[in-house]
């Protein structure tokens, strides 16, 4: 059989998943479970090439479907042009219904990357790359232990935008905290206007279980906000953006609060903008009672129409008078915010 990783991007589930590297080179990133306990090594083209033929194998006479393909694990850019060529190759000639393939990176091996080497790998059918900005902001970087720098990842995504590879750019709200919250807003913001990628997805901060980050939390050196303060954060972040042709994607991560916040910066900011405030605009125990909602798995409902539903409402407002004692509320949402997230692949973050 062929390898697999254990995550890719939610638009890639379709996708062939390659895996020509295995974990995490960096893996120190105090809010990311999905590596912890492994060790990075790269894959030998030859294995790769011997797990394409197998999926081959796997997918017979339906191979001519296979239309995506995704390469794991978690920055596949940090291979040789050459072996990423090779590789290209190989699988296009393999899979010759393939119109897409797309790649996970971090922004220290798009910055190593020449034009040249980004130029070649497009020609050889590499059409979009993903990569974790998290935040614009030195502090929060520091904070997360992201191990980049604001330059580093405008210069990587930069290089890229240059050359015609879509970019999709990766953003945390939340995750530098109440204290850092308007500062993430404003310099990933900041970093977003200089790239000006294809996608931005935002992916809301969860605390994880048996984190360091919750270990902060626990020692008062990091305090986690609310649904309610990230929605404020959101604002604040899209204010600043720039009206570039973007997409700014809520809707393909069930962990964003306000899904339906999706759209074009260049034709959708205003009114993306206004479906904000109409929700800050909204009393608490309302916007409360969404966010119950929507952690209960009810995704997709817009709040407005929730408000409609009289019975509803005062069945989810008699729910936040049981949770409401002390910060009852809040715990109950993060731990169910929390069962949402990947666990470490050895059960130890160390």
């Amino acid at each position: 059989m062929f390898e697999q990783g254990v995550i890719r991007p939610p638009s890639e589930a379709d996708s062939l998943l390659v895996r020509v590297t295995r974990n995490c080179p960096w893996n120190r990133c105090l809010f990311c479970p999905a590596y912890k306990g492994t060790t990075f090594s790269r894959r030998s083209v030859a294995e790769i090439k011997k797990d394409i033929d197998e999926m081959a194998r796997y997918h017979g006479g339906n191979g001519s479907r296979v239309t995506t393909a995704f390469f794991q694990d978690a920055d596949s850019l940090i291979l040789p042009t050459e072996d990423l060529l090779e590789i290209l190759n190989y699988l296009k000639g393999v899979f010759p219904s393939l119109v897409r393939v797309t790649s996970y990176a971090r922004a220290k091996s798009l910055k190593r990357k020449s034009v040249e080497s980004l130029k070649a790998l497009k020609a050889a059918g590499l059409t979009r790359i993903h990569t974790g900005l998290e935040s614009g902001s030195p502090k929060v970087l520091k904070l997360i232990q992201k191990g980049e720098s604001p330059v580093e990842m405008i210069e990587g995504g930069k290089r890229v935008m240059a050359v015609g590879i879509e970019l999709s750019e990766y953003i945390m709200p939340g995750v530098g905290g109440r204290d850092l919250s308007r500062e993430n807003a404003h310099g990933t913001a900041q970093v977003l206007n200089r790239i000006r990628p294809d996608f931005i997805r935002v992916r809301t901060f969860a605390l994880p279980p048996g984190s360091p980050m919750e270990a902060m939390a626990r020692e008062g050196r990091f305090t986690p906000m609310n649904d309610l303060e990230i929605v404020a954060e959101i604002r604040a972040l899209l204010q600043h953006l720039d009206e570039m042709p973007s997409h700014f994607r809520c809707a393909d991560f069930s962990l964003n609060l306000l899904m339906h916040v999706d759209g074009y910066l260049d034709r959708d900011r205003s009114r993306m903008l206004q479906d904000l405030d109409s929700f800050l605009a909204l009393p608490e125990s309302d916007q409360k009672a969404y966010v119950l909602l929507q952690r209960s798995g009810h995704y997709g409902v817009h709040p407005m129409e929730m408000l409609k539903h009289h019975d509803l409402m005062n069945q989810l407002h008699e729910k936040i008078k049981e949770l409401e004692n002390g910060d009852g509320f809040n715990k109950y949402i993060r731990a169910m915010m929390a069962g949402q997230l990947p666990r470490p692949q050895t059960g130890s973050w160390d």
